[in-house]
């Protein structure tokens, strides 16, 4: 086989195998590569653009790793050791600039994303958000609408075009609350309570996971966030108060215990101050010396 017909089966191999992954990217179901929500959106942009200036070093390296490979395998008589290339400036300023260069670029689009995607950050909007308490239990989710005094498990509604705000804690092990194609993924942990801010851009029902190993049923932690409009938002709060559950200190004690049960259930009303007890109860007592204390 000549060395023409080599490298032109080189390229076809090459082409046929882009073209595989294309068509596998396009029909497979990748929930952060279809964001649905501006937060999302602007990850996306994060990763596909950091993915294509890794490509930049990746091509190249992994080409040259077949390319040495092929033309200094011990078969090949024709190679030729060349030790001038040693100390080269040309090539030492190639693999060292470029990286550098690449890297630097990496560090900026980073602090940059890390900044405008901060969770604690409210997202600009003519509409008032909405707050939504949500706590990590074992292995479901728990979440309360302050305002509206409703509650439900594994299931939630939004309304489309407008801000909410996530106030998110744990009473369990730590875990981690993630919507891919709204964006967001942050840590819950007991005795902390932590900010998220999210929006969908249109209606549909986003699967929320728990993207944290916290125990045999996490696998099996996942619920959904449903973007409605607003006047349906408002009548499925509504359905809501019709419920016969009532969410007080009993009834959580209730549903916090360990299980597996992944059901969707509504509480008509849920206690004013039950997140903040779920939070502080993980306070450790301050202890005062006599002296202290005033004694």
């Amino acid at each position: 086989m000549s060395a023409k017909t080599k490298t032109v089966a080189g390229v076809v191999v090459a082409i046929f195998i882009l073209f595989v992954a294309g068509v596998y990217l396009k029909s497979a179901n990748i929930p952060i590569l279809e964001p649905a929500g501006p937060i999302g959106q602007k990850e996306k942009r994060l990763i596909v653009e950091a993915a294509l200036l890794s490509l930049v070093v990746i091509i190249p390296v992994y080409a040259m790793l077949i390319g040495f490979a092929w033309r200094y395998r011990e078969g090949n008589k024709k190679a030729k050791y060349n030790p001038d290339l040693d100390g080269s400036r040309l090539l030492e300023s190639i693999w060292w600039g470029v990286p550098i260069i690449l890297i630097t670029i990496l560090a900026v689009m980073a602090w940059r994303g890390s900044h405008d995607l901060d969770p604690f950050k409210s997202l600009s909007s003519a509409k008032p958000p909405l707050n939504i308490q949500v706590v990590a239990l074992e292995w479901k989710w728990l979440f309360i609408y302050p305002e509206q005094g409703v509650a439900s498990v594994n299931y939630f509604k939004l309304p489309v075009d407008r801000p909410v705000n996530f106030q998110i804690t744990s009473d369990a092990p730590m875990n981690s609350f993630w919507i891919p194609q709204l964006g967001g993924q942050i840590y819950a942990m007991s005795g902390m309570a932590t900010q998220l801010h999210l929006q969908a851009s249109k209606a549909g029902d986003y699967m929320g996971v728990s993207a944290n190993i916290s125990g045999e049923g996490f696998a099996d932690m996942h619920f959904t966030a449903a973007a409605t409009s607003q006047s349906d938002f408002d009548g499925w709060v509504q359905s809501l108060k019709k419920s016969s559950n009532t969410l007080g200190q009993a009834a959580y004690g209730q549903l916090a215990r360990p299980g597996h049960d992944n059901s969707v259930i509504y509480y008509a009303s849920a206690q004013s101050d039950l997140f903040d007890r779920i939070v502080n109860k993980y306070e450790a007592p301050v202890y005062f010396a006599p002296a202290e204390a005033g004694l």
